[in-house]
This record gives structure tokens, sequence and C-alpha cells, in this order.
């Protein structure tokens, strides 16, 4: 299949359109943070660095750690984001930008987010690591696409249905993260469950400031969730539409994040950088 210059959009040097790179400026481990800040501060433990692009809120510093070649790209923050990165990093690797068209063989990343949540289970404190074996979308990204979610992925969206009352025009999905990578990453260090992507911060999450929200008490049904020992852990932005383009488009996906809040004991914290930095090394030690 070829593709016209408005389906695959490239820049003046034929760098894929908003992140602003070329192939051979991506490696296939990719690291994944919404604060553009936050990739140099992951960067820094690298042994070399051999790219370093900027376009937008996309930043992206490509380089070496312990003999492995890493990208770290900023995302900004949300889903709509998560959009133009999982498409322009899968064209980066299975697309040829040249002929614009797509190549023989696909090629599969391993996509890894670190990021910062707000824990929804009140035994888990603050500062505490989550690891994601499943992303709840409350946003819209996956329903734009034909994605084949699994017997497994919708038994458990009706399971999470059934016992959490969403208003009616917000239709959840919910995708599996890879469970090699699962594996990897888990230790006596994290807490696993299902992680909420929400498409906000405020209302979206339950939050009400000076204009209520829909979903005032929707932390809490959500922590309250419990199916053959599964619990919704915690609230964040990007998951849901990482691991459901990120399976439909043949790559492994996980989220780690931090917990700087706890919702129902209304907790939050003062501080994470030493938190956050020992939450990096225990990534790159493991991706």
């Amino acid at each position: 299949m070829r593709y016209p210059a408005t389906e695959l959009v490239l820049d003046g040097n034929g760098a894929v359109y908003h992140l602003g790179l070329l192939p051979q400026q991506l490696a296939d481990k990719v690291i994944l943070v919404g604060d553009q800040d936050r990739v140099g501060k992951i960067s820094r433990f690298f042994d070399e660095i051999e790219h370093r692009v900027q376009h937008r809120e996309f930043v992206s510093h490509t380089g070496w750690y312990q003999q492995k070649r890493i990208t770290v790209l900023s995302t900004g923050i949300g889903t709509d984001n998560i959009d133009i990165c999982m498409q322009e990093l899968d064209a980066l690797v299975n697309i040829d930008l040249v002929n614009r068209s797509d190549k023989p063989e696909n090629k599969s990343l391993e996509l890894v987010r670190i990021g910062t949540c707000g824990i929804l289970q009140p035994d888990i404190p603050v500062h505490s690591w989550i690891l994601s074996t499943h992303a709840l979308g409350l946003d819209n990204v996956a329903h734009f696409y034909p994605i084949d979610f699994s017997q497994e992925e919708q038994h458990l969206l009706v399971c999470i249905n059934e016992q959490v009352q969403f208003p009616k025009n917000i239709i959840p999905y919910l995708s599996a993260a890879n469970p090699e990578l699962v594996a990897r990453f888990n230790s006596e260090k994290v807490n696993t469950g299902i992680t909420v992507t929400s498409s906000g911060f405020y209302g979206p999450q339950g939050r009400s400031l000076r204009m209520e929200s829909k979903m005032r008490h929707i932390h809490l049904a959500l922590g309250a969730f419990l199916s053959n020992e599964q619990k919704i852990m915690n609230f964040e932005m990007e998951s849901s539409a990482i691991f459901a383009l990120g399976k439909a488009l043949g790559h492994k996906c996980t989220t780690l994040c931090l917990g700087v809040a706890n919702r129902p004991l209304e907790e939050f914290s003062t501080g994470i950088d030493k938190e956050m930095d020992a939450l990096i090394k225990y990534v790159l030690d493991r991706i």
C-alpha cells in the first residue's frame, strides 16, 4: 500500500511530522514519559547519547545504557497525543518513508511508559510503584480503530461495567499489557493491577472545583472493584491508548507509575525526585 502525503505526513527533512524523528534515530526499546523534562532525567543515566530531537512537546533522546540502545520520548499529556506517538513510532519501523509503502516484515518495539498516578487503593501508600497489567480506557481513542479485543479483555470489561456505574455517554474499553513485559518488570517492589486511563485530570477523574464532576465518587467505585483477585489500582492519562494501539500494531507495551496521590485518603506527595529516580533506574535495568 502506498500512503499519500496527507496520510503519512513528513516534515521537510523526511522525518515523521510531530515527533521529528528519522528511522535511524529510534531504538527498538522505547521509554515513554509525559513530561518533557523527564527525558533528560532519564538520559543522564545513559553511558552515551546519540541523538537529541525536539519538536513541540515531543522530546526524544536516544542512547546507550549498559549495552542496550534505548530511546526516551516525551508524549505530552493525554491519549490524543498517544495516538500521534503510537502511529508515528510504528511508521518509523514498519513503513518505508521514502517509498511511502509498508516494509515486507513488521518490527515489534518494546514500549514502557514511566509516569505518575493517583492510587485508588487506601492501603497502598503514596510513592508506591504500580505496574499495569491492563488499562481501562475512559477516553475514546481506541473506538476509532477496528481493534480485536480478546475474550479475556472483553470479559474483564463486562465485570467492571457490572460493578461500576459510568455515565451513559462514556463507553470504556479495556486492553491488556504485554504479559512478557509485565513478568519482566514484576517484583516485590511493585504493586500490579488494572490502571484506569482518564481523558482529563479534573472532572474525568472525579475532581470537583468550581464545576461539579458527573463522576464525583468514581475513584471510590473503581477502587472497590474486585473480580478473581483483580483490582483497579490507579488513575492516569495515557496507558489505554498505548496498550490498545500498541498491541493492534504488534508492539509490546506496559506501564509503571509512581503514585503521587492516594485518592481515598486524600493525600498528595510533596516531592518525588528521589522516588522517581529509583523507578527510572528500575526500568532501565530491566528494559
